[in-house]
């Protein structure tokens, strides 16, 4: 019997529809590409114009910007659907739920007009582009710099590990303005990557998350038009980055309850068809003990999640509350992916077993959309 997950307070029927649309979806179009999107360190370009097809892509961004006029709960549903097809290639969830709200909240009307129907369409693939060679998480003192110059801005600068950069068509830069000031210099520029002066680095090879196109950037004299700019005024990039992050790390947090619930599935189906000393491996005390206390984990995460989303879908999520969820459910993801992979035996280390890729791509969890370091430090200034 699969692990039992109750329909969450969050959903409704039209939702669960959804569901099944983005189950359907995910289960033709992402499982079966795996080893060969892990072999090329990127997904098919044409994945992103099939999702635009179906409706898989803006799906919280109003109609009138050619979106899904949907909410959050719509992202949610698409994002677990993913996790649970074992899928750890296509930045999605980057596309939607981050870079296109940056240009729904910041950019000019035109803008919007013109650039979020093509993020719909699949035409954009949409990345943002914040960590730095030498800065991680230190987002007040990135080196990339953007000059004005009459009506335009000239950027200089790079950037790396960005998921999204191989495929990004349009790519919103955290950079400095005024390199005099810390978090007040600091501003978003929206760049589209045809413009002279924009280049790609290095697909990067990674311990997890092998499919996705995770890449650097560099800027060299990137001329954008000064419109570009996100915000009314420069110097907003940090606030806007600060008033983002909680949905991003959200985001994470779906991904990793999912992604829980989904090992524990494989683990409970893998225990009882394997034998061992003449029994099914779940008959032993240790693997039913085991998946119990999987299960419980995931319970409680799940519950406090849809708790959380419930809060977002009110706007009344804060930035605690968004970093407690991304620190809970990535450390226990961790926790008990490492322990199903256990059950296994030698098997669970072979990278054919979808149980071998989720333990390597959930590791980066605890540590992108800031590390749980920073999520503990958030916490306990509200302490």
């Amino acid at each position: 019997m699969p692990l039992q997950i109750r329909r969450s307070s969050w959903s409704d029927d039209d939702l669960e529809e959804f569901r099944d649309l983005a189950r359907t979806f995910c289960q033709k179009e992402l499982t079966p590409n795996q080893e060969r999107w892990i072999q090329a360190k990127q997904v098919d370009r044409e994945l992103w114009t099939k999702a635009g097809e179906v409706g898989m892509l803006a799906l919280s961004i109003p109609e009138e910007y050619g979106g899904g006029g949907g909410t959050f709960a719509h992202e949610a549903v698409l994002y677990e659907e993913q996790a649970r097809s074992g899928d750890g290639a296509w930045g999605v969830s980057v596309h939607n739920g981050i870079v296109a709200h940056y240009l729904l909240a910041y950019a000019n009307e035109e803008r919007k007009r013109e650039w979020l129907p093509k993020f719909a369409s699949g035409e954009f693939v949409g990345a943002v582009a914040m960590t730095e060679p030498g800065t991680g998480s230190d987002l007040q003192n990135i080196k990339t710099r953007a000059v004005r110059d009459g009506d335009s801005y000239v950027i200089n600068g790079a950037k790396t590990f960005i998921t999204n950069g191989a495929h990004a068509d349009l790519v919103v830069v955290a950079v400095k303005t005024n390199p005099d000031e810390g978090a007040q210099g600091v501003s978003l520029i929206a760049v589209e990557t045809s413009t002279p002066g924009f280049r790609r680095g290095r697909v990067l090879d990674k311990v997890g998350l092998k499919g996705q196109d995770t890449a650097e950037l560099f800027f060299d004299d990137v001329r954008v038009p000064a419109e570009n700019l996100l915000g009314d005024a420069e110097g907003q990039g940090f606030i806007q980055l600060m008033q983002q992050l909680p949905q991003e790390r959200l985001i994470i947090a779906v991904t990793a309850v999912a992604g829980m619930e989904a090992a524990i599935d494989q683990t409970i189906a893998y225990t009882k068809d394997r034998t061992a000393f003449g029994r099914p491996v779940f008959g032993f005390q240790n693997t039913k003990f085991t998946l119990a206390e999987a299960a419980t984990e995931a319970a409680v995460a799940r519950a406090f999640l849809d708790q959380c989303i419930e809060r977002h879908l009110k706007g009344e999520l804060d930035v605690q509350g968004a970093a407690m969820a991304k620190l809970w459910t990535t450390e226990r993801v961790n926790k008990v992916v490492d322990d199903c992979l256990q059950l296994f035996g030698g098997y669970g280390y072979m990278t054919e077993y979808p149980i071998a890729r989720a333990w390597a791509d959930i590791r980066i969890s605890r540590i992108f959309g800031g590390t749980s370091e920073i999520m503990k430090e958030i916490i306990s200034r509200t302490l």
